[in-house]
């Protein structure tokens, strides 16, 4: 479920950016890019979870 809240701000993210480079907008082009940088990281998060969690599940196994 993080996947797709993270995919969809990211989305967002690159509709602002795209919005503010049409417009002439800097403050909303950059608006967009901080917000794909969050979604970025808070995917990398989930990554590094869902990673843990595959070790812990195989060293769990082997007992």
């Amino acid at each position: 479920m993080e996947d797709i809240k993270n995919a969809g701000e990211k989305l967002g993210g690159k509709a602002k950016e795209a919005a503010g480079d049409a417009s002439g907008n800097d403050h909303l082009k950059a608006e967009g890019k901080t917000d794909q940088a969050k979604a970025s990281a808070k995917q990398g998060v989930t990554d590094v979870k869902d990673a843990a969690s595959g070790v812990a599940d195989s060293l769990s196994d082997k007992k």
